[in-house]
């Protein structure tokens, strides 16, 4: 028959616990030594018995392994405490992200007119406010825009004018040459090329005159004492 097994249990009698220790204890080293040596594996073993007497081995330094220790349990801990810092930073940003994010969609969801039913009788007088503060900025640039693209057509009419009074200048002086018979033959083709110009020009001119009255409802049509533009 085989042995029974042995309870694990603390053993009352104080010589056979006594018996007991001493012989675990050399099982224990036993079972150290020879780890340190199959395995080359750095080993400290400590044993307090209960009289307070102790028992110790080491393949190493028994000081120099236990600094090892507590080095290697030291950096564990930090690094275990630095990637729980760093979590916790990172669900904090990333909650913060969040109530932005939705406090922007509400904020954007109110500018259209929707979801106005959580907001009071307060909010919705800061709200119409915000609003009207837009529509005025809106409208000030939008103005802005159609005076400055006005003042460019006005300048643009002012030079078609100018060019329009030289061409024909031209075209007198060379009737004029015609007439006394000093212009080379072919200035009759220089003088219809000038004519073609000038009416390219009125064209331009004209249909300057029709977007500045059409296109810009908003403001006056420019007053201008407009020069005649036909061919004398």
């Amino acid at each position: 028959m085989g042995r029974g097994k042995i309870e694990i249990k603390r053993i009352e009698n104080n010589t056979n616990r006594q018996v007991t220790f001493c012989k675990r204890r050399n099982g224990l080293l036993k079972k150290a030594y020879e780890l340190s040596v199959l395995c080359e594996a750095e080993i400290a073993l400590i044993v307090f018995s209960t009289r307070g007497r102790v028992y110790e081995y080491s393949n190493n330094n028994i000081k120099a392994t236990i600094d090892r220790y507590k080095k290697a349990t030291a950096e564990t801990s930090n690094a275990c405490t630095t990637q729980e810092l760093n979590a916790q930073f990172y669900q904090q940003e990333s909650k913060k992200l969040r109530q932005q994010i939705q406090m922007m969609q509400n904020s954007n969801r109110h500018l259209v007119g929707e979801g106005l039913s959580c907001l009071n009788v307060r909010e919705l007088k800061q709200l119409e406010n915000r609003l009207e503060r837009g529509i005025s900025r809106i409208r000030s640039k939008k103005h802005e825009m159609i005076l400055a693209e006005t003042e460019n057509l006005q300048k643009r009419e002012i030079l078609l004018e100018q060019e329009n009074a030289f061409l024909r200048s031209k075209i007198a002086e060379n009737e004029r040459l015609q007439e006394l018979s000093m212009m080379p033959a072919a200035g009759g083709q220089e003088y219809s090329a000038i004519q073609q110009y000038l009416a390219r020009n009125m064209l331009q001119l004209n249909m300057m005159e029709g977007q500045g009255v059409s296109s810009y409802d908003p403001l006056p049509p420019p007053h201008h004492d407009k020069k005649s533009l036909e061919l004398q």
